[in-house]
């Protein structure tokens, strides 16, 4: 390589990682709009080229037809969804001096069963104000999350109009041998097919075993704190403790010890248990990721991606692990 080419080549990289650089920082907030449309994309490649090379449908046409299905059955569930939980929260009297109105009785009774003074005035304040802003800023997301919604929407069209071509160029360009790239992206496949269906599954099952819960042993806001314990299954380690636990102490705490042990009986035995037989099945039926991997991938993939960050964290992990047993086999190994 001479001059020429070096100077030709290095600056083409120089040019590529300067404008690649702006563009994923301009694109921030479309990322979860991006990666959704990546991980539905996964799970609907294999209807599109069932339609497309059997069936001989017209690519936008089969194209068309699989926006549909997505929102028919993803996005007008998801909307609904979020729509019932906001809902529910404007219910709340999000009003600074009612919170704190609100955490001063709780204190009280505190107080008054155990004797202990477990928080001063200025942390219940702080309390009360980190809470009434982060209600707000939930509410304040709806715009965003319906404007990536469209971007999902928008990108999924022509990744499924361009699969063929997109799939033989990201193939091409993957810096493995031939049977290495067939594993990567083999790989890549399973875990987010295995995530996309597995975690919202599960969410929803585990939500709905709880509100169940919630009604039967009279839990205050049970919709709400279904919906919320909905979510809570994506959070490592603690899970949906962090919803049933605060609940049953605050029940204990009004005298309520009939409902609090009943609730906190329901959710060792039946909540937390439903959760380990739910997962285990799915690793078994769809990918058997290490808990590990899972684990340390949603926490180090929700700061990075949002929501979607419990599919691409994981994904991140075992893409790290895949490229470093590749190096090993390629190069350390002979």
């Amino acid at each position: 390589m001479n001059e020429k080419e070096r100077y030709t080549k290095y600056s083409l990289i120089i040019i590529i990682l300067l404008l690649g650089g702006i563009l994923f920082v301009r694109l921030i907030p479309f990322l979860s709009g991006i990666l959704g449309a990546i991980t539905i994309y996964a799970l609907l490649r294999g209807q599109m080229k069932y339609l497309s090379e059997k069936k001989k449908m017209k690519r936008s046409l089969a194209a068309i037809l699989l926006i549909g299905e997505t929102v028919l059955f993803f996005l007008i569930p998801l909307s609904l969804f979020v729509w019932l939980l906001i809902g529910e929260l404007q219910t709340l009297n999000l009003d600074p001096a009612v919170l704190m109105s609100s955490v001063e009785d709780a204190v009280q009774v505190i107080r008054e069963k155990t004797g202990y003074e477990l928080f001063k005035e200025e942390n219940m304040s702080a309390a009360a104000s980190f809470f009434t802003k982060l209600a707000q800023s939930f509410l304040g997301n709806v715009s965003g999350l319906i404007m990536n919604l469209f971007v999902l929407v928008f990108i999924l069209f022509f990744m499924l109009i361009g699969s063929s071509k997109m799939e033989e160029y990201v193939y091409s360009i993957l810096p493995f041998g031939e049977a290495d790239r067939k594993s990567f992206l083999k790989e890549m496949n399973r875990i987010v097919t295995s995530n996309a269906i597995g975690i919202p599954l599960l969410a929803v099952i585990q939500g709905g075993i709880a509100m169940a819960g919630y009604f039967i042993f009279g839990a205050p806001n049970a919709l709400l704190f279904g919906f919320l314990t909905c979510f809570a299954t994506v959070i490592p380690l603690v899970g949906t403790a962090l919803i049933w636990l605060p609940l049953v102490v605050y029940m204990a705490l009004l005298g309520d010890w009939v409902n609090a042990a009943g609730l906190a009986a329901y959710a060792l035995i039946i909540i937390t248990n439903v959760d380990n037989l739910i997962r285990f099945m799915l690793q078994k039926k769809m990918a058997n990721i290490h808990p590990l991997i899972t684990v340390f991938g949603v926490v180090i993939g929700l700061p990075l991606f949002g929501f979607m960050g419990v599919i691409f964290g994981p994904l991140l992990i075992s893409v790290f692990i895949l490229c470093f047993d590749i190096y090993k086999r390629e190069y350390l190994d002979k």
